[in-house]
């Protein structure tokens, strides 16, 4: 590990840390010798996440609700001194055709995806200002940012906010030294997309399996995305802010 890739002395804070890219940003933040505050709205798997990685802690955050995002920023400020890293990674996926969904459905997915995401910059941008730490903030978006998605509307449609909202934080925060840059993953196997591929096959009338295959050469690995999240934590990102950039095998690369 050179210089550039050490961590040691920073404080990293990760929302939606219990399970999937989050959990494994968290263990890839402290192998790089950073202290981790684990955040999640389950709070014994945030617990049991956090009991594997030596010096890391593990906090119950809502990021729905802007109380308890605030409480989560000034715990970690007040107990450590400062937050160097800042990671808006907590979301849910849900499946759905647009004339057959609730206005719940799509409030509560923009609650999460789009306002959650919101707060924990607004937030950790604060407790970052406070101490002068010109840290990195990263949120997490996703391809569907990019294209139309049948079936994901309300999904691809927080994401879009969030890479927007990310660069429109990128250009304000600038004068502040903190960077701010989001990663658009393509379909990863996790949790939320092992829970929607069998609706989503279905409702759609494709093998899920099958056009992931195709559109991306299989699915994307959780270590590819906290690796890439480890580089913007780096100082070897140290001039990247305001990007997105993508991890999706080329999926992308053949949209028109």
């Amino acid at each position: 590990m050179t210089n550039s890739d050490s961590l040691a002395g920073k404080i990293a804070v990760i929302t939606g840390a219990a399970h999937g890219i989050g959990h494994q940003i968290a263990r890839a933040y402290a192998a790089h010798g950073a202290t981790v505050v684990l955040s999640d709205v389950e709070e014994s798997a945030a617990k049991t996440a956090a009991s594997a990685l030596p010096g890391s802690v593990a906090v119950r955050c809502d990021v729905r609700d802007q109380t308890s995002v605030a409480e989560l920023f000034d715990r970690a400020a007040n107990e450590y001194g400062k937050v160097d890293i800042a990671v808006a990674n907590a979301g849910i996926a849900t499946v759905s055709p647009l004339l057959e969904m609730s206005f719940d459905t799509w409030r509560a997915m923009m609650s999460i995806n789009l306002d959650g995401v919101f707060l924990t910059l607004q937030h950790a941008a604060r407790a970052m200002i406070a101490t002068q730490t010109a840290g990195s903030i990263i949120t997490m978006a996703s391809v569907t940012a990019l294209a139309g998605v049948p079936l994901v509307g309300h999904y691809a449609a927080a994401k879009a906010g969030v890479v927007s909202l990310t660069k429109t934080a990128a250009l304000e925060l600038r004068p502040t030294g903190i960077r701010v840059n989001a990663i658009l993953p393509g379909f990863a196997e996790t949790e939320l997309v092992t829970a929607n591929r069998e609706q989503y096959g279905a409702t759609a009338g494709v093998d899920f399996d099958s056009l992931i295959r195709q559109g991306q050469g299989g699915y994307v690995s959780v270590d590819d995305v906290a690796n890439l999240a480890l580089f913007l934590a780096t100082e070897r990102s140290r001039f990247c802010t305001g990007g997105a950039f993508v991890v999706d095998g080329g999926l992308t690369a053949s949209l028109i």
